[in-house]
């Protein structure tokens, strides 16, 4: 008789369609792809308020939360680091190595993400707002900055420590967000890199497995 797996994490049953691929629970997907642990979801209303328990696992309400036995954990970034640490595919056994892979997974949440979510926040959230129209040229060029200097680190190799780990795999979730722009393009080596992540079969299984969960639900 097959058992349960023993991870569970959570995500959403449906969101708007600019949305999908890019919730954060495919972070923790694609980790647990990478690293061959299996996991079960348990799906929660994004339209609706979360119920009062799950404040007590996640105090923002946010997906994903991931569960295994008595640890419970929130944000994705700390849920990708505690995966790596279960597998070399994601963290290096070398402890330099490591420490730098950590880095990146803090760069990319820290250093890229918050100038890629201001122009989301302009562009997806707030399109048509008067303010947002004065914002966007700053918060454009802010993302073209970052960028360029990620370009210059990346120069030509496949990844940012030369092999893929889970500083790769949060930077790609983390470009993945501009989608709806040219500005990864901008960088031929940036482009090549964020294709290369996506192609790899554990993101794809990630993705696949993401979309599967939603229903079909028309958007309103």
């Amino acid at each position: 008789m097959m058992t349960s797996p023993s991870i569970e994490i959570t995500a959403f049953r449906w969101v708007p369609d600019f949305a999908r691929g890019l919730v954060r629970d495919i972070r923790v997907r694609w980790a647990l792809a990478e690293a061959g642990l299996p996991y079960r979801v348990r799906l929660l209303d994004a339209t609706t308020q979360r119920p009062a328990d799950y404040f007590h696992e996640q105090p923002f309400g946010q997906v994903p939360v991931f569960v295994e036995g008595d640890l419970g954990l929130f944000e994705s970034g700390a849920i990708v680091l505690h995966i790596g640490e279960r597998s070399d595919a994601l963290l290096p056994a070398d402890a330099a190595e490591r420490a730098r892979a950590t880095c990146w997974v803090i760069a990319a949440l820290n250093s890229i993400e918050p100038m890629i979510f201001d122009l989301v926040n302009i562009d997806i959230f707030n399109a048509g707002q008067q303010w947002a129209a004065l914002r966007r040229p700053e918060a454009e060029q802010k993302v073209r900055e970052r960028l360029a200097r990620l370009s210059d680190w990346l120069g030509e190799q496949d990844y940012l420590q030369g092999r893929f780990t889970a500083g790769d795999l949060i930077m790609a979730t983390v470009l993945r967000n501009l989608r709806h722009t040219e500005l990864v393009a901008e960088h031929a080596n940036l482009a090549a890199y964020l294709a290369r992540c996506e192609a790899r079969p554990a993101f794809q299984q990630a993705l696949a497995e993401q979309l599967a969960d939603f229903d079909d639900r028309e958007a309103a």
